[in-house]
This record gives C-alpha cells, structure tokens and sequence, in this order.
C-alpha cells in the first residue's frame, strides 16, 4: 500500500478509526477513472470536525465507493475567524473568488446583493463546490460556510458588534488597509467588497454610520472586485493571520520545515 496519499477529499460522515465511509458517483469515478486508484490504495479524507484521517479504498461498484477509515493524520485545528462578505460578479470570476478565499482561510463566504451588483442570481451549488475543491486542494482542515445570497442591509441587520467589518472603499474616507487591520488584531474579523460598480453614494453613507465598520484603502490604482478580494485577505493574513504563526505552523503541513534551502544558481 502506498504511505502517501494522491487526494484528499471532504465527507459528510464522521471520522473515527474503522468507521465506514460511502463516496457518490461523482467521486467514485475521479478515484477510479481520473487517478486509477484501486482497492488497497489511501485517500486523505477530512469533514471539518474530526481532523484529517488516513483511508483506504475497499471496493468500487456501480457509482459508488467505498472506504475504511484508519487513522488520524492530524487533529482538527481552529482556522481564522475571518469572512467575507462580497457583491456577486459575472461566473468564471465569482467561481475564482469561491476558490481562492477558501484558499486564503476565509471561514465564511457571503454573497450580498448591493445596488449596482450585477448579476442578481448566484448558483450556490457551484459556488460550494468550489470552495470545497480549493478546501481539499490547499489541505486546510475545514470548508467555508456559505450562507444564501441576501440583501447587504440583511446581512447587516443582525451583525455581531464584536466582529469588525473592513469596508473596501474605492471612495470616501479610509485608512490605509495595513494600518487598521493591525489596530484591529485579535478581533473577529470580516471583509465587505463591493460591485464593479461601486458601491451607491447612499450605501456608504449607511455603513460609514455603523460602529463596527471600518473603511479601508486598498491602494492607489482601482482594483477589480475580485483582485480587491485577493488583496484584502491576503493582506490580512500576512499582517495578523496564520501566515505569522510561529513553530512551522506557517508552512503547509507535509512540508518539511527544516529543509536545506537551495543554494543560489
């Protein structure tokens, strides 16, 4: 048997030593067909509470697979308490946003309706699913939450007034993004990015009157709604996210931290 697995997926079932795990068809036929895995061979499976365990495959049948659960790999960690919260943009780029926030630690990803966002429907389904991809693919140990698209002022209305929300504003008066990410660290944190728009002149105005929002400037050029996402979390993480972890929690795990680094060429 293989020691190193060639995939890790994520499963809705519990993960304990021995416990039996179904795959779909979908699945099934990406171990056998996509990757030629067969019976005896490992998969790394994680569900977002049990940590991430070594599994080997039993058997395939028709659309479906099955899996022995064997033993942890690692303990479940808590990730960054970090959302976003951003108007939905044309597919291929709103699937990219699903992907690469995953991929950057967000713990929630929230499409909000604002009024110049464009379009004004969102397949949830697609959107989960890669978010989910990216979640296996960068081997964090958890999946976004992705709550139903809603209105801006509706995701507002009930917010927490411990979690500070960074308003990405192309206009108005903000301060420089590092500088009040920093003045902020240790608390519960969320990004709002709006349309290509822009947002209204009045929807400004309602959220610069809110205490927990915090305007912020990403910079002197004008960036696309989802490079604005990849800036604005990134910038995040590298200020007081798990990118600062110490101890080699800042490397992915399976990576060795005491490498010999390369001598220049």
């Amino acid at each position: 048997m293989q020691d190193t697995p060639k995939t890790r997926l994520h499963v809705d079932s519990p993960l304990a030593e021995g416990q039996a795990v179904g795959l779909d068809h979908e699945r099934a036929h990406y171990l056998r067909h996509v990757l030629r895995l067969d019976r005896g061979d490992p998969v790394a499976v994680f569900n977002g509470t049990d940590g991430e365990w070594l599994a080997v495959i039993d058997g395939f049948g028709k659309g479906w697979c099955s899996l022995t659960v064997q033993e942890q790999r690692r303990a479940q960690q808590e990730g960054p308490d970090l959302w976003l919260l951003f108007a939905p943009i044309k597919r291929g780029r709103i699937d990219t946003v699903a992907e690469k926030a995953s991929e950057l630690g967000a713990s929630r990803i929230w499409p909000v309706f604002t009024r110049h966002t464009d379009p004004h429907r969102v397949n949830m389904d697609r959107l989960r699913a890669n978010a989910v991809e990216a979640a296996e693919q960068c081997e964090r140990l958890s999946v976004p939450d992705m709550p139903e698209p809603v209105q801006l002022h509706k995701a507002l209305a009930d917010w927490p007034a411990e979690r500070v929300l960074f308003l990405c504003a192309e206009s108005g008066s903000a301060r420089p993004i590092a500088e009040a990410v920093r003045a902020f660290a240790g608390r519960p944190a969320a990004f709002l990015v709006g349309p290509e728009g822009g947002f209204a002149k009045s929807e400004l105005d309602d959220l610069s009157k809110l205490p927990f929002v915090v305007p912020v400037g990403l910079g002197p050029r004008v960036l696309r709604a989802d490079t604005a996402v990849f800036a604005a979390l990134a910038c995040w993480q590298a200020l007081v996210g798990d990118w600062t972890a110490a101890g080699g929690d800042a490397r992915p795990p399976f990576r060795a931290a005491d490498e010999a680094p390369r001598p220049p060429s």
